[in-house]
Formats: C-alpha cells, sequence, structure tokens
C-alpha cells in the first residue's frame, strides 16, 4: 500500500487534553449523563401530566442528550440558547461552540412551562422533560443560519419547515430507559471505555454503507502527519433519519455488522454506532460532529469534501462549496481540541490500486470508474459489482435487503 504521508508527527495542539480515562476531554468538560434508574426513574415518570410520543428524529436527539453526545447540554435548548447557537454557533454565558440548535417540537398548545412531560418512543416511556419555557421560532432565520439559506430546495429546510411544528419547547431532560433500536448504540462512556488511552482516536463520519474507497479512506488517515503511530480510528456512523433516498438505518447497520467481522482482525479499528439523525447541514453540521465525536473520546476527525452536503431538488446544484465544511473545521479546531484529518481524493488505478487522484494524474495512470447511478443499477439487476469498489459481504447485504 503506497503510503500518502510524510513519516514525520506533528506535535499535538496545545489545547488538546484528556479527561481522567485518559481520553479526550468531553466538550465543556464534563460529560453529562441524565439516566435515572429504580426507584429514581419511576418516581419521575409518576410525575408527568402529559405524554409526547417521539418521532425517530426526536427520539434520536432524546437518547444523544440523555447520555452525554450532546454535552454540556443537559437538554433542550430553551430561546436564549437557540438563539445564541443559530445566531453566533454559540452558547449564551459559556460562550461554548455548538454547530446546530437542538430542541423539541410540537404543535400541542395545551403544554405550557412548568409542567412534566413523559417522552415516549415506540409507545415505551424513554425520558422525562421538565418544561422551562415554550417558544416560537423563527424558522426562515434558523434555516438561513444553519444551513445557508431558506429555500425548501434544501432538505434540511423542508424538514425545519414541513415536519417540525409550530413551537419549541426547552427544558432539562431526565432518562429513565434506552431506546429499542434494531441497531445497538453504546453510550459515550461505554465506547470511551474500548477506546485505548492517551492516544489518538481518529473519527470516521458517515451515513452510507462502507465501500473500499471508504475503508482506504480511513485506514490512511491513520497514517496523516498529525496522527500519532499508535493512533486507532473509531468508524463510526450515524444511524438515524437521513435524506428521504438514503438508505435505511437498520439495512446500513447489516452492512456494518458484515464489515465488522470482515476486519477484525486489524486491531487499529474500532467501530460504534451513533443516535443521531442528519440535517444535511454542511459546514454547521461539521462542528456539531467534532464536538459529538469529542464527547465519544476523539481527538481528531476526518472532513471530507462537501461533509454533510446536500444538492437542490431542483436543479441539481450544491448548496456548499467544496471544502467549505473543511474551512469552517480547521478555523475552530484549536479552539475545539479536536485536529481535523483531511478526506483524501482517493481513486482506484488498473496500474497500482487506490492511490491519491493527483498522483495518479502524475504518473499518468489509467483510473477505474464506476458512478453511483450504475452501481445501483448493477445492485438491482443482479450484475457483478467489482471488488475494487465495494465489499463483497456489502453487496450481498444489499442486495438481500433490496
Amino acid at each position: 500500500m503506497r503510503v500518502l504521508s510524510t513519516v514525520s508527527k506533528q506535535i499535538r495542539f496545545a489545547s488538546t487534553s484528556f479527561a481522567a480515562d485518559g481520553k479526550a476531554a468531553p466538550h465543556g468538560g464534563a460529560l453529562v449523563n441524565t439516566m435515572l434508574s429504580g426507584e429514581d426513574a419511576a418516581a419521575k415518570i409518576a410525575k408527568a401530566t402529559t405524554v409526547i410520543e417521539l418521532t425517530d428524529r426526536q427520539s434520536c436527539d432524546v437518547e444523544t442528550l440523555n447520555t452525554g453526545g450532546f454535552s454540556p447540554l443537559n437538554g433542550f435548548m430553551n430561546e436564549d440558547v437557540y438563539q445564541g447557537v443559530v445566531n453566533d454557533m454559540r452558547i449564551p454565558g459559556s460562550n461554548l461552540l455548538f454547530g446546530l440548535p437542538v430542541v423539541l417540537d410540537t404543535n400541542r398548545d395545551d403544554i405550557l412551562p412548568g409542567q412534566t412531560v413523559a417522552l415516549n418512543y415506540n409507545g415505551e416511556t424513554i425520558a422525562v422533560l421538565d418544561v422551562e419555557s415554550r417558544f416560537t421560532p423563527n424558522k426562515p432565520l434558523e434555516t438561513k443560519k444553519c444551513y445557508g439559506t431558506s429555500s425548501l430546495e434544501h432538505p434540511g429546510t423542508q424538514y425545519v419547515a414541513f415536519e417540525r411544528g409550530h413551537t419549541y419547547l426547552g427544558g432539562q431532560v431526565s432518562g429513565v430507559a434506552q431506546p429499542k433500536r434494531a441497531y445497538p448504540c453504546l453510550t459515550p462512556e461505554e465506547v470511551r471505555a474500548t477506546l485505548p488511552s492517551n492516544t489518538d482516536v481518529v473519527a470516521f463520519q458517515c451515513r452510507n454503507p462502507v465501500h473500499r474507497a471508504h475503508y482506504e479512506l480511513f485506514m490512511r488517515a491513520l497514517q496523516a502527519d498529525n496522527v500519532e503511530e499508535s493512533g486507532v480510528v473509531l468508524v463510526h456512523p450515524t444511524m438515524g433519519p437521513t435524506q428521504a433516498d438514503d438508505i435505511s438505518g437498520e439495512v446500513r447497520y447489516e452492512t456494518y455488522k458484515v464489515l465488522t467481522e470482515e476486519t477484525k482482525s486489524e486491531p487499529r479499528v474500532h467501530w460504534a454506532y451513533l443516535p443521531y439523525s442528519m440535517h444535511m447541514a454542511g459546514p454547521r453540521e461539521a462542528i456539531q460532529h467534532m464536538i459529538i465525536r469529542k464527547n465519544y473520546g476523539c481527538t481528531h476527525f476526518i472532513i471530507g469534501r462537501d461533509m454533510a452536503g446536500s444538492k437542490s431538488s431542483l436543479d441539481g446544484e450544491d448548496f456548499y462549496g467544496a471544502y467549505d465544511a473543511q474551512d469552517l473545521a480547521n478555523k475552530h479546531s484549536e479552539e475545539l481540541g479536536v485536529q481535523t484529518v483531511p478526506s483524501l481524493n482517493l481513486v482506484c488505478t488498473e496500474e497500482e490500486g487506490y492511490v491519491t487522484a493527483d498522483f495518479a494524474k502524475e504518473k499518468g495512470y489509467n483510473a477505474k470508474k464506476l458512478s453511483g447511478t450504475e452501481f445501483r443499477r448493477a445492485l438491482r439487476a443482479g450484475e457483478d459489482i467489482p471488488e475494487w469498489f465495494a465489499f463483497k459481504s456489502v453487496v450481498e447485504v444489499l442486495r438481500k435487503h433490496q
């Protein structure tokens, strides 16, 4: 395998710090855990006077709040925090960076501050909300600031406009149970326990099945100049709802399972799953992902071209520039204490397998090509998929669930 970076390793950021567990210090300094158990959980549930049945997206937010993935948040944002994050990407008071608002929306007019609300998912209570505030969001402003556009051509804007309720509720959340899902999501504390201490942990975010180029990308990220020789990679897919035409979390999980088994001989690769729903918010979402992965114990984050990007539903044009997410992430990297690892632009060549596109061009190599459209067509038709493009085990799972 061609080494794509220099051998020398850079010194860590001065701001990089480790917690008592030898992992990256959580955002804000402490890992939040709102989970109650036993009599405490029962007593909290008994105080609830009404119930909200959560959507899939809302259940992901609640679970991530409960377990500390959104640290330092311990509940849904009140209006002042919401406005601070929307307008300035900052939590008022602490001035901590935060990429996107975390809010509970509703169309109900009977829920008021001071009430206690059971939050149910698939009929079971997973948390209780002590309602502190109720406010009407400025949705055009929210989408313009967070997504860079208020156009309904953007999937995130469509979600805020048509799926979210007209009112947001803020307040502390107490977790009482983990949601029952088809895929297991370890808590930040549990993931941190699986990772080696006092070394670099490189996070790889994805929302699709992992193909050969992805695997090559995150393995070669371990060779980056700013990653220690002892570093490991955490493959940490988001499992909640994404765009309408994406593969479901349940099917993606099946592909990850077979690939975990196939790559288990590689000790530097760790796998875990994140209960998070994508907003396709580009640069802002890159910051959100970095903060979440920091809470899971990661020191580095692989950031690709047009990360969490989306295209117009009318003309197919990209909403964000290819390097917008990288630029914003690099700007705030030192403040967050999370180093960025650029995503290499890899191509598979007939002459030497996977190399960078620049290297292939310099050598005059012939790059193999298979578009996503052609891949999906061949998948449906039962035709052979080249193994340079996709793992055979992953292809078999995708065909099974067509």
